[in-house]
């Protein structure tokens, strides 16, 4: 598919077999689609011109300056756009259907994990998704690290990498559990506690490669399962307190309205999932200009994997309320990030997030520049990544059709590239 749509070019990448990077790119290209999406608005009769891992211009074609020795790179009728960024995934998971979370965690030989997020990081890419936010490696250490490394350094196809490590939970909250209490089995994540504990597992994990710190601000342990806040607003106060010192700032997995509320108050930057979001708890998060990852999508695919018929059979509680909470969030002004916990599903379908987010509400502009620009800004990026701007990373797309009147469009992907290197679609 992506050969015949650019039939036009004599493109080298159209000759490898499966995802293959163009070998020894011209220092200077310059991109014609039929439009440009900027990461907020679009503009006909656009180009765009990238010399080496850059964008050095964009702007109507017949005013940008095109040296000697410029390669054309004719992207007929497609909108060309910033890559998507994505904010909540998991590489080192693969969909529970396949094999459920405890047993990933305790049974899954740490290299067999591996190889297979270096699949998931490809089919991501060929997604369109140029930059993933993965939210905690679910056992697997600092495995992230090294993907991301492996990915920087050419050796396996990947979107860019904003890794957490291990993840930090309060003691005794997280699993694998379901064991007699005299085992200590491994557990998803790193334990901390005490302002001394967070602290010093917050610098451990910012030491070994993290670029956020990511906690767990409520979890499910309470007398009957149910999901309780865990650290206190202290506690989330002293590991933003060393994240912020850093240059990084603190993610929250927090779906309780009072964890979301601690980890609100104690300083973190997002909050992912928020299911219980109240009233109150939205108008903090706008006061405090904390953004929401909804995780749409997740709850969506346990349901089925439980045996829920999407279309067929009534929609369960569970999801309504939460299509009613990112409802009430998005009205009350939150501002909003694409995530959808992927990992939980298949890696490479990422857009169901974001495709959920449409019909929940959000119009398919802003959908756009939320899963660009404003991810970006959100994860404080936006410098590099997320806009079609001089001097940003040439992470760049051409999808058929515009994705800011139909969402749709984002899975007709034609053209990729990321740091200025063109990968092909199998």
């Amino acid at each position: 598919m992506l050969c015949r749509s650019l039939a036009l070019v004599a493109f080298a990448a159209c000759a490898l077999p499966l995802v293959g990077v163009a070998q020894g790119p011209p220092a200077i290209r310059l991109l014609e689609p039929a439009r440009v999406y900027d990461g907020t608005a679009m503009h006909e009769g656009w180009g765009v011109v990238v010399r080496g891992r850059t964008i050095e211009a964009a702007g109507p074609v017949q005013a940008l300056a095109t040296p000697a020795g410029v390669e054309r790179v004719v992207l007929a009728g497609l909108t060309l756009m910033p890559g998507l960024v994505e904010g909540h995934s998991h590489l080192l998971l693969h969909p529970y259907d396949e094999t459920v979370w405890n047993d990933q965690v305790l049974r899954e030989p740490l290299a067999y994990r591996v190889a297979r997020a270096t699949v998931s990081a490809r089919d991501t890419l060929l997604a369109g998704i140029t930059t993933v936010r993965d939210m905690g490696t679910e056992g697997a250490g600092y495995a992230d690290v090294g993907l991301k490394q492996a990915i920087e350094d050419g050796v396996i196809p990947g979107p860019r990498m904003l890794v957490a490590g291990p993840a930090m939970v309060a003691t005794g909250t997280y699993g694998p559990k379901g064991f007699a209490p005299e085992i200590m089995v491994p557990q998803g994540a790193e334990e901390a506690d005490g302002i001394e504990g967070v602290t010093r597992v917050a610098r451990r994990q910012i030491g070994r490669g993290a670029d956020f710190v990511k906690i767990y601000a409520d979890y499910r342990w309470g007398p009957n399962g149910e999901a309780r806040p865990t650290f206190s607003v202290d506690e989330i106060a002293a590991i933003v307190a060393v994240a912020t010192s850093s240059g990084r700032y603190v993610a929250a997995h927090a779906s309780t309205a009072e964890g979301m509320r601690r980890a609100v108050l104690g300083g973190v930057a997002t909050i992912d999932h928020g299911d219980g979001g109240t009233p109150d708890v939205w108008q903090l998060m706008v006061d405090k200009r904390v953004a929401l990852c909804p995780t749409l999508a997740a709850g969506d695919a346990t349901a089925q994997y439980g045996g829920w018929k999407k279309g067929q059979d009534p929609e369960p509680a569970r999801l309504q309320r939460k299509r009613a909470a990112f409802q009430a969030a998005m009205k009350a002004g939150v501002t909003l990030c694409f995530g959808g916990d992927v990992g939980v599903f298949p890696h490479g379908d990422n857009l169901r997030e974001l495709e959920m987010m449409v019909a929940a509400g959000v119009t398919p502009a802003e959908a756009v520049r939320i899963a660009t620009s404003g991810n970006a800004t959100t994860f404080q990026v936006g410098d590099r990544l997320g806009s079609v701007k001089p001097g940003l990373f040439a992470d760049l797309i051409a999808v058929d059709g515009n994705p800011t009147k139909d969402i749709a469009a984002l899975r007709r992907v034609r053209f990729i590239m990321k740091d200025g290197r063109t990968y092909t679609q199998p």
